[in-house]
C-alpha cells in the first residue's frame, strides 16, 4: 500500500545535494513513438497493418509476418501481472539513488509480454491498467497501474518520479490579473501545493479578484512585471531557489490582421508572451533545474499556456498568433536546454477562451475553468503537450494528419 507522503522538512544547507541524475535515455527511431504518445497521456502501441499483431518493444518489422508496414495506434491498456521483483544493485547512477526499484513482466490484452514499472499498489497475478509516462530523461517508459483508484495513489514514489504533481510543491503563477489565476490557484491548493506564488504587474492599478486571491490561504502576491528584467530578476532573487513549478499564463492579445493591426501591439505582444517567456527562463531556469533532485518538493515542472494558433494562426489574429508560434518554439527549445536536468516542460494549447477579446466569436470557448483544470491535469499526469477545448483538440489532430490543409481551411481555402 502506498504510503501518504509527508511535508518536507527544511533543507539542511550542510547536507549533500543530490546532482541531477537521469535514467538510460538512448532510444531507436521507432521507440521514439512511445515518447510521442506518453507526452500526450496516450498508450499506444504499433500495429501491423497486414497482419494485425501489436508490436512491443517498438521495432522496423513486424514480429509476426516481417512486414514494415507498421503505425502508431492507441490500444487497449488492460495487462496482468505476470511476475515481478526488486531491484537491489545497479550500475546505473539514476537507479542506484533509488533501490530498491520495483519491475515486473505483465501480459497486455493486445497480445505482448513488456517488462515494466510497478506503482506501489500492484502486485503479481493481478489485473492493471498500463500507462505510458515519461521519465526524468523525457523518453516513454511503461508502468503498471491500479485499475480502480486507490488511496493516496499519486504519492507512489515509482508515479510521482514519473509526473509533476503540485503536491507539496511550491508554485509560481505569473500574471494575476489573468481569468485564468483564481481557479488555477484554487486547484493548485486543492491538488496540495504547498505555497502559490502569484506574480502582480502594476500594483497600484486594482482589480475585482485580488481580494480574493489575497484571502486565499497559502498564497502570496508579489510584484512581478514580465516586460522589465529587472523585475524577473529581483523576483527570481526572492523566490527562484524555492519555486518548484512555474506557469506562465500572462500574455497580450489584440485583434488583427498583419496588415492592418498598429505594429505597436504587435511589438507588445512579442514583448509579452516572447520575451517575457524568455527573461522567465533566463531568471528561473538555472535554479530550478538545479533543484530537480530536491527530494519530495524537488522542481518538476517549467509550464507555459499557449492557444492552438501557435499550431496555424487565425488571419483574425496575425500578430498575436506570430507572438505564439514563436513561444511555442521557445518550449521547445527550452525542453532540449532542461533535458539534462531532468526538468519538465509542459505547453497547454487552448482554444479561443471566454474572455474580452474572443466575446464575438462563437461558442465553443473555453472557460477559465477548464482551462485551470486541463493544467493541473498535465501536471498530474506527467504530461508535455496538452490540448484544451474541443477546438485546440480538432485543430491538433487536423495539423498531425495534413498541416498544409488545415491551413487552408483557417485562413478560408477551404469549408
Amino acid at each position: 500500500m502506498t504510503h501518504p507522503l509527508t511535508p518536507p522538512p527544511k533543507k539542511d544547507p550542510q547536507r549533500r545535494t543530490r546532482v541531477p541524475t537521469l535514467p538510460p535515455a538512448s532510444r531507436s527511431r521507432a521507440a521514439l513513438g512511445l515518447t510521442a504518445a506518453a507526452a500526450e497521456g496516450r498508450f499506444a502501441l504499433q500495429h501491423c497493418t497486414d497482419c494485425g499483431a501489436v508490436q512491443y518493444p517498438p521495432r522496423d518489422a513486424c514480429c509476426k509476418c516481417l512486414s514494415v508496414d507498421l503505425h502508431w495506434q492507441d490500444t487497449d491498456p488492460s495487462a496482468k501481472i505476470l511476475a515481478e521483483t526488486r531491484i537491489h544493485a545497479s550500475p546505473d547512477p539514476y537507479f542506484r539513488e533509488r533501490l530498491p526499484w520495483r519491475m515486473g513482466s505483465v501480459k497486455l490484452a493486445a497480445g505482448p509480454v513488456a517488462v515494466c514499472h510497478l506503482h506501489g499498489d500492484v502486485g503479481r497475478g493481478e489485473q492493471v491498467k498500463m500507462a505510458l509516462k515519461l521519465d526524468k530523461a523525457g523518453q516513454g517508459v511503461l508502468i503498471a497501474l491500479p485499475r480502480e483508484r486507490t488511496p493516496d495513489m499519486e504519492d507512489d514514489p515509482s508515479l510521482r518520479a514519473l509526473t509533476a504533481h503540485p503536491k507539496h510543491r511550491r508554485v509560481l503563477v505569473t500574471d494575476a490579473r489573468s481569468p485564468v489565476t483564481l481557479p488555477l490557484v484554487q486547484h493548485l491548493l486543492e491538488a496540495g501545493a504547498s505555497t502559490v506564488f502569484i506574480g502582480e504587474s502594476e500594483g497600484w492599478r486594482r482589480w475585482p479578484e485580488r481580494d480574493r486571491l489575497a484571502a486565499l490561504e497559502r498564497v502570496e502576491i508579489l510584484p512581478l512585471d514580465l516586460t522589465d528584467a529587472r523585475s524577473v530578476a529581483e523576483l527570481a532573487g526572492e523566490i527562484g531557489g524555492k519555486t518548484d513549478i512555474l506557469i506562465n499564463n500572462a500574455r497580450f492579445i489584440r485583434p488583427g490582421g498583419v496588415l492592418g493591426q498598429d505594429t505597436v501591439f504587435a511589438r507588445d505582444e512579442m514583448e509579452v508572451n516572447v520575451l517575457g517567456l524568455m527573461r522567465l527562463a533566463q531568471a528561473f531556469g538555472p535554479a530550478m533545474a538545479s533543484r530537480t533532485e530536491d527530494g519530495t518538493n524537488s522542481a518538476a515542472a517549467f509550464v507555459n499556456l499557449l492557444s492552438a494558433s501557435a499550431l496555424v494562426p487565425d488571419p483574425a489574429f496575425g500578430g498575436f498568433g506570430a507572438s505564439q508560434a514563436a513561444a511555442r518554439s521557445i518550449c521547445q527549445t527550452l525542453r532540449a536546454e532542461f533535458r539534462a536536468s531532468g526538468l519538465r516542460v509542459m505547453t497547454v494549447y487552448a482554444g479561443p477562451t471566454d474572455d474580452t477579446w474572443h466575446q464575438p466569436l462563437p461558442p465553443p470557448k473555453v472557460a477559465p475553468k477548464a482551462l485551470a483544470h486541463a493544467v493541473i491535469e498535465g501536471l498530474c499526469e506527467g504530461l508535455e503537450d496538452v490540448y484544451c477545448g474541443d477546438v485546440a483538440r480538432d485543430m491538433a489532430e487536423r495539423w498531425k494528419r495534413d498541416a498544409k490543409v488545415l491551413e487552408r481551411e483557417m485562413t478560408g481555402g477551404g469549408t
